[in-house]
């Protein structure tokens, strides 16, 4: 039995059967030195829910607008991400009259991001795509009073609230996963002058290189003080 098929089309966009996309602005904070798209959010987050799944699985091809997701402040979204994938309901079994309804959550994702430079704060492109495979379980289904030993499948679950499971915190999550640790423009970036915010990978400054730290003012002179106790 095909499934149903759900589709979000672009900003502005029309697709037949689907009408013009309405969107709104969202006053979102982002780091200055990112160049980002306007913030757009779709009216409708795409929420999934076990009475979505009693039938038939969900068919999903969605584009995610730059603005949708709040990654981090050093982090933005250039351009649609095409999201496509698949979600089933799988009833768990717990004794004879005990029925838990996960969800599993099957996709792929790809897009173009801008990351800060870990030294000179520069974005820095960054192509990403990866899928996923994951199960959720209802939030209050292992609430459960005192210790309770799990498997080693159980580590990979995730839980979602009575409302349902949110699609973009998902994808949020599995981007924040894969997207590396530190990045940097070029692996000798100079970065910025600690004195006057130069990007020395552009321009050289006229700072004194040979300044003291002024943390280390606390513990001038110590080495003659404990020579003259001695």
């Amino acid at each position: 039995m095909p499934g149903k098929t759900l589709v979000k089309a672009l900003p502005g966009e029309k697709r037949p059967g689907y009408g013009l996309v309405v969107l709104v602005k969202d006053d979102l904070t982002a780091a200055s030195h990112l160049t980002r798209t306007p913030n757009l959010r779709t009216l409708k987050p795409v929420l999934i829910t076990p009475f979505d799944l009693e039938k038939e699985s969900l068919q999903i091809h969605e584009a995610i607008a730059p603005g949708t997701i709040d990654y981090a402040v050093d982090i933005a979204q250039i351009g649609p991400m095409p999201v496509d994938g698949q979600a089933d309901l799988i009833i768990e079994h717990r004794g004879s009259h005990e029925f838990v309804n996960d969800i599993r959550l099957r996709a792929k994702y790809s897009a173009q991001f801008e990351i800060l430079c870990a030294r000179c704060v520069e974005p820095v492109p960054v192509p990403l795509s990866g899928d996923f495979d994951l199960i959720f379980r209802p939030a209050d289904a292992d609430a459960e009073s005192g210790e309770r030993a799990i498997t080693l499948d159980e580590t990979e679950i995730g839980y979602y609230e009575e409302s349902g499971l949110l699609l973009e915190d998902v994808v949020r999550e599995q981007v924040l996963l894969s997207l590396p640790g530190r990045t940097l423009c070029t692996p000798d970036c100079k970065g910025l002058c600690p004195s006057c915010g130069q990007n020395l990978n552009s321009a050289s400054c006229n700072c004194d290189k040979a300044t003291a730290d002024p943390r280390w003012n606390a513990l001038a002179g110590l080495a003659g003080a404990i020579k003259l106790k001695n």
